[in-house]
């Protein structure tokens, strides 16, 4: 009987929990046995007389209709699922009936237990969301079961916030269709973010957000709306944020600030050390790191790093004084950095290669960004940054054999910071040696790198020894190495070079020096414009093989040398008593042998435009000498003056503007001024000094690229250049060896080397390649 009684208790409670409630104004409709469609109609005339109007004019009648049926099925499931959720008893067990209205508490009662068990039904109320815990036996009044799902999305929703209060997460939809989201819309429909000062964008979205919305329903006030009501009240919607403040740094700061970072760079500089002297001087092959070791390592030169970068920050602060500037000069800290923090790792790393390559890629990048860095914004040690960027290029380069293309490109890069460095130091012979071994496998501009970076004002004396690369495979090529194809007259210039150089296989130098005279000509027809530029190569080597390729003991580099440090000479051309010719020193034999048969050959190519670069670079050799009379008194008797002479004229025959010829100053271009691409190439030499103006090399517009671009105008402006040589090295001495007659616009010589010339053309045999070894990478450190 009392089973009977319980179920019927409980259908009862299910009957009346099934009652259907307004959400906007709790008014509750109660379901009948079969009266759904009764409750429905009632439901849907309530929303129409009570809740329409709050949908605003924006909303369709149709939108409005479809809000009406939404929202009452809504209602419909929720009291289904409320009937659902009422506990069934078990016998003997007894049931509290559950109040109808709101406030009451809810307890599950049993008379053996005592507190109040888990698992207590709550009255479900409009909008709520709650949960059941154990921890939970009071629940908030107006909570929601737990297993109920979220309502559907509603057109309507997003007004009906002014009735209910703040929306809940389930009460957030997007606007109506058709119509943008407006801030004066909803503050719920957006889910607001934390506040974060860090994120301006977010800062702008309160601060326009708490200044343009309209006062809304009391609601307990979240954290990015707190931040938000922070904002002052007076900014229009999308103010421009102002630029933070800055507070100037006085110098007892700033010298306090760079002590402190000096101090802990000395000490990270000397872990760095002794880690690295301790691994180099270990040469056990069974000591191997492993990859934790040397992320240890990298991590500590990185820290290196950073320290150097904090120092430069600091001490080349714009508020810093002169004398906090020159710290880093008086320390030397940018070659510290570089020997410490970089040169002396990456050496580490390349002698355990090739178990180190990846680690050596990393530090590597590392380390070119790093640079790249301080070059952007440390512009006073601007040189010394666009060197290592060069060769932590070419050890990139250096450490690459699996992609060509790679190797290529790291290559290029290279090769444009060199070239960025020395034009801005152009009598460094370092940055040549490094350009030297960039230029392989091109055998002819090597030899001309090489060679120059030994003529120079600062010569890089370690080139002696990298060049012997270049000659080896000449001298004495071995079966073992891999050949690569030259040109015949190629292979004899370098070998005969080579030859002179190491003063090694003497016996074999008139043979070399013939062959490589007798296929020039052919060469250069069967070359044409190729040529241009190995001119001015094949030209400027054999300048530098006559001084010796800057050895001190050279009878014309002494001659040379010693006209640089004369002040009392002041840039005037030796007059005519002043030295007689003097006998040809031995060790000149051999390279003025060289000089004058080259000039020999080429100068005959009268008419041909693709000799003139060769033409140019010589007389601009030979026009210092007029400067160096110890020097002109050894070459003069050997160079073949008349045949000058007949090259020159036969310029003149194409040539009309003499006034420009036959100034003092080197006729320049009237429109726009850009050096020839062999004044590039002759920039730092010793020889080339007193030819170009001081702002001749100012144009800073040309790319790297374009400054050995040969233009179609550049052959008539070499001709006037040339011209130009001939009547200053006819105007010096007193016409000792060239003469130029003003009135007749022609070029004679003096009587002592006007002589006869035998004008045979020179045979236009086409040329063969031969095998040679390769010519291998000279990778020396900085």
């Amino acid at each position: 009987m009392a089973h009977h009684i319980t179920g019927r208790w409980t259908e009862h409670l299910r009957r009346k929990a099934k009652k259907t409630t307004c959400r906007f104004c709790d008014l509750e409709f109660p379901s009948q046995h079969g009266a759904k469609t009764t409750t429905r109609a009632e439901l849907e005339h309530h929303l129409e007389q009570s809740h329409l109007s709050e949908l605003g004019e924006d909303f369709t009648e149709e939108e409005k209709k479809d809000w009406i049926v939404q929202e009452v099925k809504n209602a419909l499931e929720a009291s289904e699922r409320d009937g659902k959720n009422v506990k069934t008893a078990a016998p003997g067990e007894i049931i509290v009936p559950i109040a109808a209205r709101q406030g009451d508490q809810k307890r599950h009662v049993d008379p053996d237990s005592g507190p109040p068990a888990s698992g207590t039904v709550a009255h479900p109320g409009p909008g709520r969301a709650t949960s059941t815990s154990p921890a939970r036996s009071l629940k908030r009044e107006g909570s929601r079961s737990r297993d109920q799902s979220p309502p559907k999305k509603s057109k309507a929703r997003l007004s009906s916030t002014a009735a209910t209060g703040p929306a809940t997460e389930s009460d957030r939809r997007p606007p109506a269709k058709g119509k943008l989201w407006s801030p004066d819309d909803d503050t719920g429909g957006v889910p607001r973010r934390s506040y974060d000062k860090a994120n301006v964008a977010t800062n702008q979205r309160l601060r326009v957000s708490s200044t343009s919305t309209p006062k809304q329903p009391q609601q307990r006030q979240s954290t990015s709306s707190r931040a938000a009501a922070t904002q002052p009240e007076n900014e229009e919607p999308g103010e421009l944020i102002k630029q933070p403040e800055t507070r100037p740094i006085s110098q007892d700061q700033l010298v306090a600030e760079v002590k402190g970072i000096y101090a802990g760079l000395v000490m990270v500089e000397s872990k760095c050390i002794e880690v690295d002297n301790a691994q180099n001087s270990n040469h056990d092959p069974a000591n191997k790191l492993n990859n934790d070791q040397w992320q240890a390592l990298i991590a500590l030169h990185r820290t290196l790093l950073h320290e150097h970068h904090d120092f430069f920050l600091a001490s080349q602060h714009p508020s810093a004084s002169p004398a906090l500037r020159r710290l880093a000069s008086k320390y030397a800290m940018p070659a510290r950095m570089w020997r410490h923090g970089i040169h002396s790792f990456l050496e580490l790393l390349r002698h355990r290669l090739p178990a180190s390559l990846e680690h050596m890629l990393m530090f590597i990048y590392l380390a070119y960004s790093m640079m790249a860095l301080l070059y952007e914004t440390v512009p006073a040690f601007e040189d010394t940054w666009i060197e290592c960027l060069g060769d932590l290029s070419r050890y990139r380069m250096a450490i690459e054999d699996d992609d060509i293309r790679d190797r290529e490109n790291w290559t290029a890069v290279s090769r444009h910071w060199y070239s960025k460095a020395s034009d801005k130091a152009p009598t460094t012979g370092r940055l040549y040696h490094h350009l030297a071994i960039l230029a392989r496998p091109n055998a002819s501009q090597q030899l001309y790198y090489y060679a120059k970076s030994l003529c120079v004002a600062i010569p890089f004396v370690s080139a002696r020894e990298s060049i012997k690369t270049l000659f080896d495979p000449t001298l004495a090529p071995t079966p073992n190495q891999q050949q690569a194809r030259l040109q015949p007259t190629e292979f004899a210039f370098i070998k005969a070079h080579g030859i002179m150089f190491s003063g090694k296989f003497h016996d074999q130098l008139s043979t070399v020096m013939s062959e490589f005279l007798e296929s020039l000509n052919g060469q250069i027809a069967r070359t044409q414009k190729r040529w241009l530029e190995q001119a001015y190569y094949v030209g400027i080597a054999n300048s530098c093989a006559l001084v010796g390729y800057g050895t001190e003991t050279n009878p014309l580099f002494k001659a040379i040398q010693q006209v640089r440090q004369d002040d009392e000479l002041e840039d005037q051309p030796m007059q005519e008593n002043d030295v007689e010719s003097a006998p040809t020193p031995k060790e000149l034999v051999d390279p003025m042998t060289l000089f004058t048969k080259t000039f020999d050959v080429v100068s005959r190519r009268f008419g041909d435009n693709n000799v003139l670069p060769y033409l140019h670079v010589t007389l601009v050799f030979l026009y210092h000498l007029t400067f160096c009379p110890d020097a002109m008194a050894i070459v003069e008797k050997e160079f073949p003056w008349k045949l000058t002479a007949l090259m020159l004229n036969a310029l003149l025959d194409s040539y009309k503007d003499y006034v420009r010829i036959e100034g003092e100053e080197l006729p320049q271009s009237e429109s726009v001024q850009r050096p020839l691409p062999e004044d590039y190439a002759m920039r730092g030499l010793l020889w080339a000094e007193k030819v170009f103006p001081s702002e001749w090399f100012a144009n800073d517009k040309i790319d790297d690229d374009e400054k050995y671009f040969e233009m179609a105008s550049m052959a008539e402006e070499r001709k006037e250049r040339i011209l130009w040589l001939g009547c200053r090295i006819a105007a010096a001495a007193g016409a000792k060896w060239l003469r130029y007659d003003s009135q007749a616009h022609k070029f004679t010589t003096a009587p002592k080397y006007d002589i006869e010339l035998d004008m045979v053309p020179m045979p236009m045999t086409p040329s063969k390649s031969v095998e040679m070894g390769e010519l291998p990478d000279a990778i020396a450190s900085a």
